[in-house]
């Protein structure tokens, strides 16, 4: 690297061939990192005369040594993780983190036009909070580093996935299992949070449907405001409906949980009645066997508190836009079309008592 230039930790994240959270991590010397990996990560570092010292940022010698971390729903598991991932990294390097919960549109707009966090904070990660190039810029007013998951702006570094690429892996992989009519649960079209995962999720799971020929029919896309109750709900329309899918998206492991529930209430079973198949890979996913697209949410946290380190350090410096991985994993909830449902409507089985928890269900 040319002298004129100084090494950021992207750049020792990528010799290394590590995310920048490992890297940040082994260089503070915490746990839940490979001696292997340590060893890398202090030699692209030495390579790269990258020297990291969180008592030498700017952040770390602010005022107030708190980080607001800004949600619209803290109580959904994925932005629960995303924080606690963020507190972890912060926690370590002595900060504290305050939370700004702001689901309603009239604390959405205090925040916007407020700015409360102002002389509070040294600097805010937005978690997956929609926001327009005009607000971002508001909030760049305020003087602190910003970081944001979820959206992606030209204003401040970013965490993203592609989220319809995932969506259309999820979708190809219950066509490719020989399945027509496919339904989707999401969030309400209108939602006037403006979200924007849901939007591009539904329209991977359209244009797939589009790729093969296949029957987009409005009443297979039902929301369920992504928890496990509206899961349960969107489920029960989805199964009432004249000729009701053989497979089901929904765009949330709650809300594909929450449809397992009504799967077995209804007398059926899957994956022989119904296959289903969620997103983001959540704590119970494992557990209920639930075939899913996993995103790897604790480490949209930790990148972010790290991104936010690095911005403090290096304020003038191009902001760093990161694309996480996701990935299909395929458990039990998903299987072959059964060829006798080729044509007629499910016919709900009287549910039987078990021993224990049905397939698929906690």
């Amino acid at each position: 690297m040319s002298a004129l230039m100084t090494a950021s930790i992207s750049d020792v994240a990528t010799q290394a061939g590590v995310s920048v959270a490992t890297v940040s991590r082994a260089l503070r010397g915490l746990p839940n990192v490979a001696p292997s990996t340590r060893d890398r990560v202090l030699d692209a570092a030495r390579d790269l005369d990258y020297v990291a010292d969180p008592n030498a940022s700017r952040l770390a010698a602010g005022r107030t040594r708190s980080v607001g971390m800004v949600v619209p729903l803290f109580t959904q598991w994925f932005f629960s993780q995303c924080v606690a991932g963020a507190e972890g990294v912060l926690a370590a390097g002595g900060y504290e983190t305050l939370l700004y919960n702001i689901g309603s549109h009239e604390s959405r707009r205090r925040f916007l036009t407020e700015l409360p966090f102002r002389k509070r904070v040294d600097g805010i990660v937005l978690v997956d909070l929609p926001v327009s190039e005009a607000e971002m810029a508001t909030l760049c007013e305020a003087g602190v580093p910003i970081v944001t998951i979820g959206l992606r702006t030209e204003q401040a570094p970013s965490i993203t996935i592609d989220n319809y690429g995932a969506a259309c892996t999820a979708t190809r992989h219950l066509v490719n299992l020989g399945h027509e009519r496919i339904g989707m649960i999401s969030n309400l079209p209108d939602d006037p949070r403006h979200f924007h995962a849901p939007v591009d999720r539904r329209r991977g799971y359209q244009d797939v449907l589009a790729e093969h020929d296949l029957e987009l029919r409005p009443e297979l896309d039902v929301p369920g405001n992504f928890s496990l109750e509206g899961g349960a709900e969107a489920m029960a329309q989805l199964v009432a409906v004249d000729r009701p899918p053989t497979a089901v998206f929904a765009q949330s492991d709650e809300m594909a949980i929450g449809a397992l529930k009504t799967i077995h209430d209804a007398g059926l079973r899957v994956p022989e009645d119904i296959s289903i198949l969620g997103f983001d890979d959540h704590d119970m996913a494992e557990f209920v066997g639930l075939t899913t697209i996993a995103q790897p949410v604790v480490q949209h946290g930790e990148l972010a508190a790290e991104l936010l380190l690095e911005r403090a350090d290096r304020p003038d410096a191009e902001p760093t836009h990161v694309e996480a991985p996701t990935k299909l994993i395929v458990r039990d909830t998903t299987a072959p079309r059964h060829p006798a449902r080729r044509d007629g409507p499910h016919r709900p089985r009287r549910a039987r008592p078990l021993a224990g928890p049905p397939r698929g269900l906690p």
